[in-house]
């Protein structure tokens, strides 16, 4: 990177970081720590609440996901909007109205002390986890792109969090991140334009789409009914619509972004902004990895867009992939001209054939590059998906922009992970320090414990990014342990809403019970994952029902 990109990175980051800081000085109760003094209006929340979901994980791997796969990850989201109108309509009312400060409180008052206890427990463990995850998965990508050593890259994301959410609580996370998506949203327009305005004298936007469905990568709707799929409409409006009830209505990091408002007309917008506007940011974020998939066939690709590990490869056993990338350069110059031929030819049907031929035979070409990087070395990463988005801004973007777009990595991590370790933090406060261990300390004590838990979680995140492992697609790894988890978090607050005869033991032995059945799952079948947050919401109310009435107290 460039001395001016150098500038526009730490420069923007540490502006953000100031302002968070300076905004929320003197921050020394309770009430305006944990709730930012209950002061934030719909348009602060609903940004918060939409950068606590975007990690840096969606602009990185999302992009790179829709290169390879299509499209078909925006049915994910398909249940999301009628989940959010739940939330504001049956959640947000019960939580204003018992002045909680988690929505684990809820459970006592609905149960008993130990179901509150184990709602917080497993929150703590699903979140405690993905927020690690949350600082390794950009950390990981940028120092092998950046070549900047994965310790500082990870140290460099974790301490700018600390510093700012421990100075300030809830209203430091939500003034800073409510910048940061603007300068998200800003660096992913300015790339979706560089990538257009480079395609411009090959293909026109309508020409590019025609490619880009001709490949199957609009391919951004599945009505199958095949279970072990893992994103068709059904999956996304089923189990979407679970893992998203939730994530937004018991999640903390969630629950503690809409309480800080200034009252529930407030939060209920800040949850209908983002029901109106996540599915069409998640699709343009998709389109951008869909037209990047046109781009790499009008411009030179990669044969593995993790360029390093070639470089390790090549290292082990100089000239094996020789032959490959010659042949890479071949196919894709064949690909290129049937793709002009397509996008100029009267005889649709015939060119097509050729783009897609020409097609597989390059991707059969980069399968070869993979398999022979697996078989000469098991440690090294085959999959290169969540490279692509970053390569092209490497390569083709002007210095300065390159500086901010990494500016967006980093503040997307920046922003998710400071509202987890918040939610984390004021959880193991309110219901473990303040609930069992210390009930009768002072307010100015709280927030102290607070700050400190701030601090602690952050560097246990540190702690789990160092120890993570590299998984196949960061932005699948991040669903996949939330499914784990969510639905049965979310099964206990049902049975607390609407089966008002099951009581506290029966609904703690049914969620761990649950909990057991869904791990046992995902270690021993191919369910789709999405599938787990119905499957375990489900277990939690029918066997919580059943233990109920065996105990004869219904």
């Amino acid at each position: 990177m460039s001395t001016l990109d150098l500038l526009v990175l730490f420069g923007t980051l540490g502006l953000i970081v100031g302002y968070g800081v300076y905004k929320t000085l003197g921050t020394n109760n309770m009430q305006d720590y944990l709730l930012g003094g209950n002061s934030m209006k719909w348009g602060t929340i609903g940004l918060s609440v939409m950068a606590t979901q975007a990690s840096a994980i969606t602009f990185i791997s999302t992009p790179g996901q829709a290169y390879e796969s299509g499209m078909a990850f925006v049915q994910n989201y398909f249940g999301l909007p009628i989940a959010l109108v739940i939330v504001a309509f049956v959640f947000i009312p019960i939580y204003y109205r018992l002045k909680v400060y988690t929505a684990y409180e809820y459970l006592e008052s609905r149960f008993d002390n130990k179901t509150r206890l184990l709602g917080a427990f497993l929150f703590l463990v699903q979140r405690g986890l993905a927020a690690g995850i949350t600082i390794y998965a950009p950390a990981i990508i940028l120092s092998t792109i950046l070549h900047w050593d994965l310790t500082y890259t990870i140290l460099l994301v974790g301490i700018l969090v600390i510093i700012y959410t421990v100075s300030g609580g809830t209203k430091a996370v939500s003034i800073t991140q409510k910048h940061q998506m603007a300068v998200i949203l800003t660096g992913m327009v300015v790339a979706f334009g560089f990538i257009m305005y480079y395609l411009s004298p090959f293909v026109s936007f309508s020409g590019a789409l025609e490619i880009a469905g001709s490949l199957d990568k609009l391919n951004a709707v599945d009505f199958s009914f095949d279970f072990e799929k893992r994103y068709t409409v059904w999956s996304g409006i089923l189990g979407g619509l679970f893992l998203a009830l939730s994530y937004f209505g018991t999640d903390q990091s969630q629950v503690q972004r809409y309480l800080g408002g200034k009252n529930t007309a407030e939060s209920k917008m800040g949850l209908m902004f983002n029901a109106v506007m996540k599915i069409p940011m998640q699709f343009f974020i998709l389109l951008t990895g869909a037209m990047l998939y046109v781009f790499y066939i009008f411009y030179p690709s990669p044969v593995h867009f993790n360029e390093n590990s070639i470089t390790e490869l090549e290292a082990k056993v100089p000239g094996v992939t020789a032959e490959v990338l010659a042949k890479h350069e071949q196919l894709s110059e064949q690909r290129k001209a049937a793709a002009i031929a397509f996008s100029q030819s009267g005889d649709l049907t015939n060119a097509k054939e050729q783009l897609q031929t020409a097609t597989q035979e390059l991707e059969a070409n980069r399968q070869e590059v993979r398999d022979l990087i697996g078989r000469h070395d098991a440690s090294i990463k085959t999959k290169d998906s969540d490279y692509v988005f970053l390569t092209f801004i490497l390569n083709y973007l002007p210095e300065g922009l390159i500086g901010l777009l990494i500016a967006v990595i980093f503040s997307a991590a920046m922003s998710s992970t400071s509202g987890e370790l918040n939610a984390l933090a004021s959880t193991t406060t309110v219901d473990f320090y303040k609930n069992v261990i210390n009930p009768n300390a002072t307010d100015g004590q709280y927030v102290m414990a607070s700050k400190l838990l701030t601090a602690l979680w952050g560097f246990m995140a540190i702690g789990f990014a160092f120890m993570a492992h590299q998984s196949e697609n960061l932005i699948e790894m991040v669903n996949i342990l939330g499914s784990i988890f969510y639905g049965n978090i979310l099964g206990l607050f049902l049975v607390a809403f609407f089966v008002k005869y099951v009581q506290g033991t029966a609904v703690f032995w049914a969620a761990i019970v649950s909990q057991t059945l869904v791990i046992t799952l995902f270690l021993t079948t191919d369910i789709g994952y999405l599938w787990f947050n119905l499957i375990g919401c489900a277990g939690v109310i029918l066997i919580s029902m059943l233990i109920q009435t065996v105990r004869g107290e219904g």
